[in-house]
Protein backbone atom coordinates (compact mmCIF):
# COMPACT_ATOMS: atom_id res chain seq x y z
CA UNK A 1 0.00 0.00 0.00
CA UNK A 2 1.34 3.53 -0.85
CA UNK A 3 1.58 6.34 1.48
CA UNK A 4 -1.13 8.13 -0.26
CA UNK A 5 -3.14 5.09 0.62
CA UNK A 6 -2.79 4.70 3.53
CA UNK A 7 -3.21 8.83 4.64
CA UNK A 8 -6.84 8.86 2.83
CA UNK A 9 -7.52 5.83 5.23
CA UNK A 10 -6.52 7.37 8.33
CA UNK A 11 -8.14 10.96 7.80
CA UNK A 12 -11.38 8.83 6.58
CA UNK A 13 -11.37 7.38 10.44
CA UNK A 14 -10.82 10.11 12.05
CA UNK A 15 -13.87 11.62 10.13
CA UNK A 16 -15.62 9.05 11.28
CA UNK A 17 -15.32 9.26 14.93
CA UNK A 18 -16.38 12.91 14.70
CA UNK A 19 -19.40 12.29 13.13
CA UNK A 20 -19.96 9.82 15.71
CA UNK A 21 -18.90 11.62 18.51
CA UNK A 22 -21.22 15.03 17.24
CA UNK A 23 -24.15 13.12 16.54
CA UNK A 24 -23.82 11.73 20.18
CA UNK A 25 -23.49 15.17 21.24
CA UNK A 26 -26.79 16.24 19.24
CA UNK A 27 -28.98 13.07 21.07
CA UNK A 28 -27.18 14.35 24.37
CA UNK A 29 -29.23 18.09 23.59
CA UNK A 30 -25.75 19.44 24.49
CA UNK A 31 -24.52 21.16 21.36
CA UNK A 32 -26.22 22.15 18.25
CA UNK A 33 -23.40 22.97 15.68
CA UNK A 34 -24.31 26.35 13.52
CA UNK A 35 -23.08 24.49 9.97
CA UNK A 36 -23.03 27.72 7.77
CA UNK A 37 -21.01 29.67 10.24
CA UNK A 38 -18.99 26.19 12.41
CA UNK A 39 -19.79 28.32 15.53
CA UNK A 40 -21.69 26.63 18.66
CA UNK A 41 -24.75 28.09 19.74
CA UNK A 42 -27.37 27.95 22.82
CA UNK A 43 -27.81 23.89 24.00
CA UNK A 44 -31.51 22.82 23.47
CA UNK A 45 -32.71 21.54 26.37
CA UNK A 46 -36.71 20.79 26.45
CA UNK A 47 -37.06 19.83 29.89
CA UNK A 48 -35.24 23.05 31.21
CA UNK A 49 -36.68 25.45 29.02
CA UNK A 50 -40.28 24.46 29.98
CA UNK A 51 -39.09 25.24 33.52
CA UNK A 52 -38.73 28.82 32.89
CA UNK A 53 -40.94 31.27 34.60
CA UNK A 54 -43.14 33.00 31.77
CA UNK A 55 -44.83 36.28 32.41
CA UNK A 56 -48.50 36.06 33.83
CA UNK A 57 -50.82 36.65 30.70
CA UNK A 58 -53.32 39.01 33.31
CA UNK A 59 -52.56 41.71 35.24
CA UNK A 60 -52.95 40.94 39.29
CA UNK A 61 -55.10 43.88 39.29
CA UNK A 62 -57.58 42.07 37.24
CA UNK A 63 -58.00 39.66 40.18
CA UNK A 64 -61.25 38.92 42.02
CA UNK A 65 -59.45 39.59 44.92
CA UNK A 66 -58.64 43.15 43.59
CA UNK A 67 -61.83 43.76 42.66
CA UNK A 68 -63.12 42.89 46.02
CA UNK A 69 -60.83 45.14 48.01
CA UNK A 70 -62.12 47.93 45.14
CA UNK A 71 -65.66 47.22 46.27
CA UNK A 72 -65.15 47.69 49.87
CA UNK A 73 -63.65 50.46 49.68
CA UNK A 74 -66.18 52.30 47.68
CA UNK A 75 -68.54 51.29 50.06
CA UNK A 76 -66.60 52.56 52.49
CA UNK A 77 -66.30 55.89 51.21
CA UNK A 78 -69.68 56.53 51.08
CA UNK A 79 -70.67 55.22 54.70
CA UNK A 80 -68.36 57.54 55.43
CA UNK A 81 -69.92 60.32 52.85
CA UNK A 82 -73.51 59.66 54.32
CA UNK A 83 -71.60 59.57 58.11
CA UNK A 84 -70.21 63.16 57.10
CA UNK A 85 -73.42 64.70 55.67
CA UNK A 86 -75.80 63.33 58.87
CA UNK A 87 -73.30 65.31 60.75
CA UNK A 88 -73.48 68.41 58.75
CA UNK A 89 -77.32 68.10 58.71
CA UNK A 90 -77.59 67.49 62.68
CA UNK A 91 -75.08 70.55 63.47
CA UNK A 92 -77.42 72.81 60.64
CA UNK A 93 -79.94 72.17 63.05
CA UNK A 94 -79.17 72.70 65.86
CA UNK A 95 -77.15 75.83 64.98
CA UNK A 96 -80.60 76.75 63.44
CA UNK A 97 -82.82 75.72 66.86
CA UNK A 98 -80.08 77.87 68.86
CA UNK A 99 -80.91 80.90 66.64
CA UNK A 100 -84.10 80.74 66.92
CA UNK A 101 -83.91 80.43 70.95
CA UNK A 102 -81.26 84.03 70.96
CA UNK A 103 -83.99 85.63 68.33
CA UNK A 104 -86.92 84.72 71.00
CA UNK A 105 -85.07 85.60 73.85
CA UNK A 106 -84.11 89.00 72.61
CA UNK A 107 -87.40 90.61 71.81
CA UNK A 108 -88.38 93.29 73.40
CA UNK A 109 -90.08 92.03 76.48
CA UNK A 110 -93.17 94.72 76.63
CA UNK A 111 -96.26 92.98 77.20
CA UNK A 112 -99.20 95.53 76.68
CA UNK A 113 -102.72 95.06 77.06
CA UNK A 114 -104.88 92.41 75.46
CA UNK A 115 -106.27 93.07 71.99
CA UNK A 116 -109.03 90.40 72.01
CA UNK A 117 -112.25 90.61 74.22
CA UNK A 118 -111.79 89.29 77.79
CA UNK A 119 -115.53 88.64 79.23
CA UNK A 120 -116.54 89.85 82.67
CA UNK A 121 -116.55 86.32 83.72
CA UNK A 122 -113.02 86.12 83.61
CA UNK A 123 -112.32 89.01 85.80
CA UNK A 124 -112.39 86.20 88.33
CA UNK A 125 -108.63 85.45 87.60
CA UNK A 126 -107.37 88.89 87.55
CA UNK A 127 -106.49 88.09 91.34
CA UNK A 128 -104.76 84.80 90.70
CA UNK A 129 -102.62 85.87 88.06
CA UNK A 130 -102.53 87.81 84.99
CA UNK A 131 -101.98 84.40 82.60
CA UNK A 132 -105.54 83.00 83.68
CA UNK A 133 -107.18 86.12 83.22
CA UNK A 134 -105.58 86.81 79.72
CA UNK A 135 -105.72 82.59 79.16
CA UNK A 136 -109.21 83.11 79.97
CA UNK A 137 -110.19 85.39 77.45
CA UNK A 138 -108.00 83.71 74.68
CA UNK A 139 -109.67 80.25 75.79
CA UNK A 140 -113.28 81.92 74.57
CA UNK A 141 -111.69 83.66 72.07
CA UNK A 142 -110.87 80.22 70.72
CA UNK A 143 -114.45 78.85 70.63
CA UNK A 144 -114.74 77.46 74.11
CA UNK A 145 -116.72 78.14 76.69
CA UNK A 146 -116.34 79.54 80.56
CA UNK A 147 -117.45 76.21 81.30
CA UNK A 148 -113.61 74.87 79.38
CA UNK A 149 -111.85 77.06 81.30
CA UNK A 150 -112.41 76.84 85.10
CA UNK A 151 -113.08 73.07 85.70
CA UNK A 152 -110.42 72.09 83.03
CA UNK A 153 -108.01 73.87 81.58
CA UNK A 154 -107.02 76.30 84.83
CA UNK A 155 -106.74 72.93 86.46
CA UNK A 156 -104.55 71.12 83.67
CA UNK A 157 -101.96 74.04 82.90
CA UNK A 158 -101.52 74.57 87.03
CA UNK A 159 -100.30 70.78 87.14
CA UNK A 160 -98.44 71.02 84.11
CA UNK A 161 -96.64 74.42 84.74
CA UNK A 162 -98.45 76.86 87.36
CA UNK A 163 -99.30 79.05 84.10
CA UNK A 164 -95.26 79.88 84.72
CA UNK A 165 -93.89 81.10 80.88
CA UNK A 166 -90.35 79.92 82.32
CA UNK A 167 -91.15 76.56 83.64
CA UNK A 168 -89.22 74.06 82.05
CA UNK A 169 -89.51 70.20 82.96
CA UNK A 170 -85.48 68.72 83.57
CA UNK A 171 -86.52 65.41 82.27
CA UNK A 172 -87.88 66.01 79.34
CA UNK A 173 -87.38 69.13 78.26
CA UNK A 174 -90.68 70.29 78.06
CA UNK A 175 -91.74 74.18 78.17
CA UNK A 176 -93.71 77.31 79.13
CA UNK A 177 -97.24 77.17 80.00
CA UNK A 178 -98.46 74.37 77.58
CA UNK A 179 -95.21 72.58 78.34
CA UNK A 180 -94.72 72.15 74.31
CA UNK A 181 -92.11 69.60 73.77
CA UNK A 182 -89.73 71.13 72.65
CA UNK A 183 -90.54 74.37 73.51
CA UNK A 184 -89.46 75.70 69.82
CA UNK A 185 -92.30 74.13 68.48
CA UNK A 186 -94.05 77.30 69.46
CA UNK A 187 -92.37 79.62 67.44
CA UNK A 188 -95.45 78.61 64.96
CA UNK A 189 -97.24 80.87 66.21
CA UNK A 190 -94.76 84.14 67.05
CA UNK A 191 -91.39 84.53 67.77
CA UNK A 192 -91.28 85.12 71.13
CA UNK A 193 -92.81 82.49 72.48
CA UNK A 194 -90.13 82.05 75.05
CA UNK A 195 -91.49 84.28 77.28
CA UNK A 196 -95.02 85.67 76.07
CA UNK A 197 -97.96 83.93 77.68
CA UNK A 198 -100.71 85.14 75.05
CA UNK A 199 -98.16 83.22 72.25
CA UNK A 200 -97.79 80.03 74.27
CA UNK A 201 -101.80 79.94 74.96
CA UNK A 202 -102.37 80.21 72.08
CA UNK A 203 -100.05 77.16 70.99
CA UNK A 204 -101.81 75.28 74.00
CA UNK A 205 -105.01 75.87 72.68
CA UNK A 206 -104.51 75.03 69.06
CA UNK A 207 -102.54 71.59 70.48
CA UNK A 208 -105.36 70.49 72.87
CA UNK A 209 -108.02 71.20 70.20
CA UNK A 210 -105.91 68.99 67.58
CA UNK A 211 -105.44 66.34 69.83
CA UNK A 212 -108.31 65.83 72.48
CA UNK A 213 -110.93 68.46 70.84
CA UNK A 214 -111.51 70.19 74.35
CA UNK A 215 -109.78 71.48 77.56
CA UNK A 216 -111.79 69.37 79.36
CA UNK A 217 -111.21 66.62 77.34
CA UNK A 218 -107.33 67.11 77.88
CA UNK A 219 -107.56 67.45 81.77
CA UNK A 220 -109.66 63.87 81.82
CA UNK A 221 -106.76 61.79 79.80
CA UNK A 222 -104.07 63.71 81.71
CA UNK A 223 -106.48 62.25 85.14
CA UNK A 224 -106.03 58.88 83.83
CA UNK A 225 -102.52 59.25 82.52
CA UNK A 226 -100.77 61.70 83.91
CA UNK A 227 -99.78 63.48 80.75
CA UNK A 228 -101.66 64.83 78.06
Amino acid sequence: MDVVSLLWQRVGKVRALAVLALVAALAGGLVVANWDSGKPVEPVNAAADAALPRASSSSSSGSPSAAASSTEAQSKAQDAASAAAAQAKAAEDAARKKKEEEASRTTTRTLGPPTYPIPAVCDVYKAKSDNKWRGCGLTMAAGFGFDQMSPCLEKLWDKESHWTTTAKNQSSGAYGIAQALPGSKMASIASDWSWNPETQIKWGLSYIKGRYKTPCAAWSHSQSTGWY
